[in-house]
């Protein structure tokens, strides 16, 4: 038979564990969360390996405990930890009442008497199993009771016995308070006795037993005793008052006055829609299918299932399978002020798609899916699709979408154009918070209605069984795609009304969904490679690779594997002893990550050779071995995607491939980029933004002297340059404009000297930080400007730029420095860059609205960092060249000049500069 099981959790230290592991979370309206996640994290693996019947928690109280009287120094030099941690404990406590689990707690006695008085108290025969993020509870280990901790993060753990106890430490659980008071505990600021540490604590125990045995024999003047060296013995005679109250202050009471019943902490009675509800409102959708079932027969009467199937879902869901039906939704719809589509498709990737169907809801609670293609027992080409696919281009009526580029270009690949797009769930949302973790259609609908959607795995399965939706039976299908449109429509009525009380519905109607159907367009435009160029670059750098392996092994006395960390650090700090002052370390020791090689560059010659093999191994495997496979065979071209809702600042990002990440000056990142060529019979024409961030700061902060530079058409790193080293704008060399070049960007980024010095090697903390005054001196209104925003990010929670795009940074007034210089350094940037992105996106759609989304002669192509690529017909350049570059340069009208130079050529690398 079982023997029941009673875990007794120790709250304050799993909520420690989880806030120091996990260095920032919060939610979308800026609650910390991370001790909270820890704390359930920790939990519900607890549960899933131990499977008690019985749950208690464990907590301190705030103010003193009977310890303090006895020892005013006790825990005194341990720091106060941050608010933000206490300020999660009533969440976790909401989160354990959620789980109708009793919390147990007494003023005057820490959590670790409370673990103890339960263990006492606890029936005989039951086992028990302290759960707890530290190793005080060890001495509580006995026959019936073992302790289970965190090893490392928060699902590393491990359990002690009296054996593992022993393991560890060379003696049983019975001497951890010995040890303890004889070595001290400097995290308790329990002294101990001086001189004595670890070996020595462990070698009196192992011959003494008990200090109260060890003083027996002292004071006996014992043949045994006089063992220890003389200095020893006049130690531990000398501060024998001192290990005595150490000894005290170490035991772990088990008389706290709580009233303990068993009974009333055993595990399943609860409701598990009210703990549900807490993990949404966590926004802790990943540890959802974590929670345990209440056991049968527990589960309270009229208590709510949180299950897919439960109150959420709506019976209102239609197959359209016949003309009738069809047609009945049609004349609803031409009705309708709008309504929402969402296609079901055979892949992931736009231009790879097959149209199988597509949902509509124009009213919530109530939606329809409409096959568009044989599928399985529907036979849908018996539907005249013809009236459905005219309306989703009127213009009186809305389209609404979750990610509706991906349902626009598939539907365009279809022959279906779709006119106007006028809401997407997912770019609201990004809008509304930027800073957010997800904005997929599940995760909203999670945390804004605390409902889990029916999973896609659900129907198509995972890995190497993995089928296409064409393959699941079609009334799933219509079950799964009528929910999306139907939660979609659902947020949109949630979304809508919050974009205009935040005042951010201008950014959203203005510039984010006008720009859809430009990025769709480009994205459909894709771009030709020359797979021969790719060819003989994987050969070239295959051949340096080589080589510089070689200098490598010679430098590290031997060959070994340069992709396995493990071995890469035997090398440098056990073999080669190079010094590991200021290295971060990992769960698995030293780091040897690109930011911690950097600090070693010129501690010894292999470091930046392992560095260059590393970036060339990534460029290969990334872009010159990769790129190829990824032409689309239909179209001959890659098809990047661009994403809108990435950044945090607003800025454009890619994917599949990421452009953004092909290095910009440097030999093998232009030599990619020379693969990337023109169609026959057209050129491929870059226009890019000239310094367009410094020009925005210049406009932002007023400063005068940096206006001034912009608007008399000078450098401004070679002007920056002159002022900070107060030298002639002639007389400035390269090193002079780069030191500035470092400082104008680094600016942007609240650059500190530590900072400059990293990028800067052999140049000191006291002159970095001269240069950084100087500049500062230089131009007093860019300073104003980085004091001001931060000081009112401080005060409003956010920042926004002059359009009114927001950004929340609720970690700005964090008692964490870390944490609170993050925030500080993303208020600066945030509407500098912001404002950077938005002018190329006003000025992409201005241009597709100016020159025709789908005009042949002329067609974008790319958006990467300030630059837009387009591929113009041959002859047509002189055209069209001018009228880009005069709508870039006036997209949104700045304080400054806004310049665009232009260059082109037959491939993405080898352009030449063009005058219009």
């Amino acid at each position: 038979m079982k023997t029941p099981k009673l875990i007794i959790i120790d709250g304050n230290s799993l909520i420690h564990r989880g806030f120091h592991a996990i260095p920032y979370l919060s939610t979308s309206k800026g609650q910390q969360t991370n001790g909270v996640y820890g704390f359930v994290s920790i939990f519900f693996n607890a549960l899933k390996k131990i499977q008690p019947e019985y749950i208690a928690v464990a907590f301190d109280l705030e103010g003193p405990t009977f310890r303090d009287e006895m020892y005013a120094e006790y825990k005194a030099k341990r720091a106060k930890a941050p608010q933000e941690l206490y300020d999660q404990i009533p969440l976790v406590k909401k989160f354990i009442t959620s789980l109708r689990l009793p919390i147990f707690e007494h003023k005057g006695f820490e959590a670790d008497d409370i673990i103890g008085t339960i263990v006492r108290n606890a029936p005989e025969e039951i086992d028990k199993v302290i759960v707890t993020g530290d190793l005080d509870s060890l001495q509580l280990i006995d026959a019936s009771t073992k302790v289970f901790t965190t090893k490392k993060g928060l699902t590393e753990t491990v359990e002690y016995d009296s054996a593992g106890v022993e393991a560890r430490y060379g003696f049983g659980p019975e001497y951890v308070i010995d040890y303890k008071a004889l070595r001290g505990d400097a995290s308790d600021n329990i002294p101990g006795i001086p001189g004595i540490g670890e070996k020595g604590a462990t070698e009196l125990i192992q011959k003494f037993g008990h200090i109260e045995e060890l003083y027996r024999e002292l004071e006996k003047n014992s043949k045994k005793a006089n063992t220890l060296p003389r200095k020893l013995r006049e130690r531990l005679v000398q501060y024998k008052d001192q290990c005595l109250l150490c000894l005290r202050l170490a035991t772990i009471r088990t008389d706290a006055p709580i009233k303990f019943d068993l009974e009333k902490t055993r595990f399943g009675a609860y409701e598990p829609a009210k703990a549900l509800k807490f993990l949404q409102e966590m926004e802790f959708k990943s540890l959802i299918a974590q929670l345990p079932r209440p056991r049968t027969g527990d589960q309270p009467a009229g208590a709510e299932d949180p299950e897919p199937g439960g109150k959420f879902i709506s019976s209102d869901y239609h197959l359209i399978a016949d003309q009738g039906a069809l047609d009945a939704l049609v004349g609803k719809l031409e009705k309708s002020k709008g309504f929402v589509f969402d296609c079901e498709t055979t892949s992931e990737r736009e231009m790879e798609a097959e149209l199988l169907g597509v949902s509509i809801a124009c009213k919530s609670k109530e939606a329809y899916y409409v096959p568009m293609r044989s599928q399985q027992t529907l036979a849908s080409s018996s539907l005249d699709t013809a009236d459905l696919k005219k309306l989703f281009s009127v213009p009186a009526i809305q389209k609404w979408a979750h990610n509706a580029k991906y349902d626009y270009l598939v539907l365009r690949r279809h022959g279906i154009e779709v006119s106007p797009i006028s809401f997407d769930t997912m770019i609201s949302a990004y809008v509304l918070n930027p800073g957010s973790r997800s904005y997929s259609l599940d995760n909203l609908v999670f945390t804004r209605f605390g409902y889990q959607m029916m999973p896609i795995e659900a129907l198509i399965g995972k890995g190497k069984k993995q089928i296409t939706m064409a393959d699941v039976p079609i009334a799933d299908v219509a079950q799964y795609s009528s929910e999306d449109a139907d939660y979609t429509l659902r947020l949109k009525g949630e979304l809508e009304p919050e974009l205009k009380e935040q005042k951010l519905d201008a950014v959203f109607r203005e510039i984010d969904i006008p720009l859809i159907p430009v990025l769709a367009q480009m994205e459909e435009n894709g771009i030709r490679i020359d797979p021969a160029v790719f060819k003989r670059l994987s050969k070239k750098v295959d051949a340096d690779l080589e080589n510089i392996k070689q200098k490598i092994y010679k430098l590290g006395h031997g060959e070994f594997n340069i992709n396995s960390p493990q071995q890469l650090k035997e090398i440098l700090f056990t073999k080669l002893q190079i010094s590991t002052a200021e290295i971060k370390k990992t769960k698995t020791g030293l780091s040897t990550a690109a930011s911690e090689l950097g600090k070693m560059k010129d501690a010894h010659p292999i470091i930046p050779l392992i560095m260059e093999y590393r970036e060339l191994a990534k460029l290969k495997s990334t872009y010159i071995d990769e790129l190829p496979s990824m032409v689309n065979r239909a179209t001959g071209r890659i098809h990047s995607s661009f994403n809108q809702t990435i950044a945090a600042t607003g800025r454009l990002s890619s994917t599949d491939p990421n452009l953004q990440n092909i290095p910009i000056r440097t030999e093998l990142g232009n030599k990619i980029r020379e693969g990337f060529i023109a169609e026959k019979g057209y050129r491929l024409l870059a226009l890019d933004y000239s310094q367009i961030e410094l020009r925005v700061v210049a406009h932002l902060s007023g400063d005068r002297v940096m206006q001034k530079v912009f608007r008399e058409g000078k450098d401004i790193h070679t002007a920056t340059a002159a002022e900070v080293f107060e030298i002639a704008e002639k007389k400035v060399g390269a090193t002079e404009r780069r030191y500035a070049k470092i400082i104008n960007f680094g600016v942007l980024y609240g650059l500190s000297a530590y900072g400059f010095t990293q990028q800067v090697p052999g140049v000191s903390h006291d002159k970095a930080q001269a240069f950084i005054d100087k500049y500062f001196l230089t131009y007093q209104g860019v300073k104003q400007y980085i004091d001001d925003i931060v000081e009112q990010a401080r005060k409003d929670g956010f920042v926004t730029n002059e359009l009114g795009r927001k950004r929340y940074l609720p970690e700005i007034n964090s008692s964490q420095f870390p944490v609170r210089s993050g925030a500080e350094r993303a208020a600066i940037n945030t509407p500098i860059q912001s404002l950077a992105a938005d002018i190329i996106k006003v000025a992409m759609i201005n241009i597709a609205h100016e020159i025709g989304v789908q005009n042949q002669d002329c067609k974008m192509l790319l958006q990467v960092h300030d630059e837009l690529v387009f591929e113009v017909r041959d002859g047509k350049i002189k055209e069209y060249g001018p009228k880009i570059k005069k709508l870039m340069e006036s997209a949104i009208k700045l304080s400054v000049p806004v310049e665009v130079e232009a260059k082109e050529g037959g491939n993405w690398g080898e352009m030449k500069e063009t005058k219009f």
